[in-house]
């Protein structure tokens, strides 16, 4: 059922975008915009859903009434693996930090059902291109099936990991991995930014397998990579993208702490001790 119009829904997403990017703790008015304008029932099926409401679990809405879905909540995916559509306000950061243009070409690597990858769409619009890699084969199909209506935008099914890629202005990464795939730096041209988040793997209460760890902002300059911590994070693992050397590198740098200090990602492991927050194989973060 659903008890509002087209022109009271609108409403409802207006209110939902502004409340969100509250929450996100950042003011980026086109982003609000494109958020408002996304109907997220759309992406996510027919009702009810399950919302998770911690921590008790997931929570099945009393009907199939869109309004549920225009809260600041995890909506069930694939439930049993604990894959969610992520929480908005935490997205709206993730998307933020990219700091899009209209025109430029994006890679969204863990798109779901395409969701927050329409929202992108909508910051670049028409000009630019989208490419949404997602590794689950039934949220591929739908991803391309809810992202039919963006002439630009993209829907691949595979390992984003290993996937060669095509010159971009934003790649953003919405699982955790262990380390930085020499794709996705190869691919981020001069400027671009790649949103990476560097976590260390853990079993979560229901027994599904969770990621921990930091946001990390990169930026390439020529042939140097800046690199900024922006935030801590759980996340749903990246298939393909945890390898047991730089997990176990990570697992003491974070013990260690330091991480707000990291300006400069390396391509090699050859960074001497002293500068380094962590190394892994042919990859380090240091201070300098």
């Amino acid at each position: 059922m659903n008890s509002l119009n087209e022109r009271e829904m609108s409403v409802v997403r207006r209110a939902y975008a502004k409340q969100v990017m509250f929450a996100s703790g950042v003011a980026v008015p086109r982003l609000e915009t494109a958020l408002a304008k996304v109907p997220r029932e759309a992406f996510l099926g027919p009702g009810p859903w399950e919302i998770m409401r911690p921590p008790g679990g997931y929570q099945m809405t009393p009907d199939n009434d869109p309004v549920y879905l225009y809260q600041d909540v995890l909506v069930g995916m694939i439930s049993p693996k604990g894959l969610n559509n992520g929480q908005p306000s935490f997205l709206m950061f993730l998307i933020s930090l990219g700091q899009l243009s209209e025109g430029e070409k994006v890679v969204h690597i863990g798109a779901g059902r395409g969701y927050y990858t329409a929202v992108i769409a909508e910051m670049v619009g028409d000009a630019g291109a989208v490419t949404a890699i997602e590794y689950e084969p039934d949220l591929a199909v739908r991803a391309a099936a809810n992202l039919s209506g963006y002439s630009h935008v993209r829907v691949v099914q595979g390992d984003g990991f290993t996937m060669p890629l095509d010159p971009s202005d934003v790649i953003y990464i919405n699982a955790g991995v262990a380390r930085p795939a020499d794709t996705w730096l190869d691919a981020i041209k001069d400027g671009g930014r790649l949103v990476l988040p560097l976590t260390v793997s853990f079993t979560a209460d229901d027994g599904n397998a969770m990621t921990r760890g930091a946001i990390f902002l990169i930026e390439r300059k020529g042939a140097t990579y800046l690199a900024e911590w922006k935030s801590p994070t759980g996340i749903y693992p990246c298939v393909g993208a945890r390898d047991e050397v730089s997990e176990a590198a990570l697992v003491k740098a974070f013990n260690l702490g330091g991480w707000e200090k990291v300006t400069r990602l390396y391509r090699t492991g050859e960074i001497a001790e002293e500068r380094c927050w962590v190394r892994g194989p042919g990859w380090s973060l240091a201070y300098s």
